[in-house]
């Protein structure tokens, strides 16, 4: 059985193994510790993961922060949702998804936000967050420095 659990500061590590896949540029556990809790926690961001008790650490995550933006108004942004590539197929994105939806409500929040890359291999992410009834409703613009 599966259990959804918020890892707090401390806890991270446990986050680290599904957020490398989706984040490999950071290299290590460490890193990702070491990111998460001294530059993202400080601004807001939470984390959820799913723990399927096969394995030691959670199986997907997803990294969130609630906010305000003069746009959209309150809102939730998720940062990251990622999960194990041998823990996939399960359901496990789309639980935290819904974990994520009614957190938002219980925050007051108006709606859920996340970016997407747009490579062949994120299909599967865009299905997901369709079957969310989420909609593409910007075009996100980059100029790398």
């Amino acid at each position: 059985m599966t259990e959804i659990r918020e890892l707090f500061e401390g806890q991270t590590e446990l986050a680290a193994p599904p957020l490398l896949v989706l984040r490999p540029r950071w290299g290590s556990i460490e890193a990702i510790v070491d990111l998460v809790d001294n530059r993202l926690r400080p601004t807001g961001y939470r984390i959820a993961g799913i723990f399927d008790g096969e394995h030691d650490a959670a199986v997907t995550v997803i990294g969130f922060r609630e906010m305000w933006t003069s746009a959209w108004g309150h809102l939730v942004y998720v940062d990251d949702v990622s999960t194990l590539p041998d823990a996939r197929g399960r359901g496990h994105a789309d639980q935290m998804l819904t974990w994520v939806e009614d957190e938002a409500r219980r925050l007051g929040c108006t709606a859920v936000h996340l970016d997407s890359g747009v490579a062949a291999d994120r299909a599967p992410a865009h299905r997901l967050y369709m079957r969310h009834h989420m909609a593409i409703t910007a075009h996100h613009f980059e100029r790398a420095l």
